[in-house]
């Protein structure tokens, strides 16, 4: 049976970025300041970043700090959250000098990826 799609790949780099949810940034109000991880995917997001997520952690620690871990009733704010960017390594550089004010210091992890694209064979033989 032949192969009805392709698959193509490029190198991009990913990008975690620990901190915790209880960071905040921009003016207090009224509520309080904006979470730091939501101005980081918005930020992400402005830049063209192919993609930024925020991920709970549930159970360590960061940053040489104590262990901690989720309560069954209560969230412990100061449990790491890690945010992903994915990119193309020279745009997450950018990302990074950019924005070093607001990254100054967290635990940054960067990562060799392939960014995989599938297409069926008919598009590839029209373009």
């Amino acid at each position: 049976m032949p192969d009805r799609f392709t698959v193509q790949h490029r190198e991009v780099g990913m990008l975690r970025i620990y901190l915790k949810p209880s960071d905040k940034v921009g003016p207090r109000r009224f509520w309080g300041a904006k979470p730091f991880y939501r101005e980081l995917i918005r930020t992400a997001k402005a830049d063209g970043i192919i993609n930024a997520v925020a991920q709970n952690m549930h159970y360590g620690f960061s940053n040489r700090g104590p262990i901690r871990e989720n309560g069954s009733e209560i969230a412990d704010p100061h449990l790491t959250i890690c945010v992903e960017l994915v990119g193309e390594r020279d745009q997450l550089n950018i990302f990074c000098r950019r924005h070093g004010d607001l990254l100054g210091n967290k635990v940054i992890v960067y990562k060799q990826l392939e960014h995989w694209t599938i297409t069926r064979e008919t598009e590839r033989t029209r373009a």
